[in-house]
């Protein structure tokens, strides 16, 4: 399951899209033209900063649902985080929706 979600955040992070072919599978790998400038920039081609692996899974992490609890009283409301456009798009690369609702 890493392997694809490796290969399809790749645009979000640090990850060669388009590894240059070997012909000596034993041979060190090269890294592409396009991913040097993309570790030089520190950002994709639109201006979103890119994230190494673990840390766009942190910031998906920040997607949290929160219970609000008002003193003295039963009132209690229950919320979710509005997604960064970070989020967003990580989830749109997966085809899966962020849940806008509270499920039981």
């Amino acid at each position: 399951m890493t392997w694809h979600l490796r290969k399809a955040w790749a645009p979000l992070t640090y990850t060669d899209e388009h590894p240059p072919t070997r012909d000596n599978p034993v041979a060190p790998a090269q890294r592409s033209p396009h991913a040097h400038t993309k570790a030089s920039r520190h950002q994709t081609t639109d201006a979103t900063p890119l994230r190494s692996f673990r840390a766009l899974l942190d910031h998906l992490a920040t997607l949290t649902r929160n219970r609000i609890r008002y003193q003295d009283t039963n009132i209690e409301i229950e919320t979710l985080t509005e997604p960064t456009h970070d989020q967003r798009r990580a989830f749109d690369l997966i085809k899966a929706t962020i849940p806008l609702t509270i499920a039981a």
